[in-house]
């Protein structure tokens, strides 16, 4: 089964440092990048698992993982993204 169509029945979180962090930006919104396409090769994760991008304790991009394929995740916060739209 692919990964995308398999869901975790426990949501994990998936915790990455801002400053380190790349990403390409899909969709943004006031410069805030809401949907994103990052590497995400670690087999224990799985869509429907949660991305937190922090930096020291703030929190930069809170989402869900909605699609997980050939090492490529996307997420999405379309709330309150802090990331820059950028393609890093």
């Amino acid at each position: 089964m692919p990964d995308e169509q398999r869901v975790a029945n426990n949501s994990q979180t998936y915790v990455a440092d801002a400053d380190t962090f790349e990403f390409e930006t899909l969709e943004q919104k006031n410069g805030q990048a809401t949907v994103i396409r990052f590497r995400l090769e670690d087999p224990k994760y799985h869509a429907g698992d949660v991305l937190v991008v922090l930096s020291g304790s703030d929190i930069h991009f809170h989402g869900m993982i909605g699609q997980l394929a050939d090492g490529w995740a996307i997420a999405s916060d379309h709330r309150g993204s802090l990331l820059a739209a950028t393609v890093q």
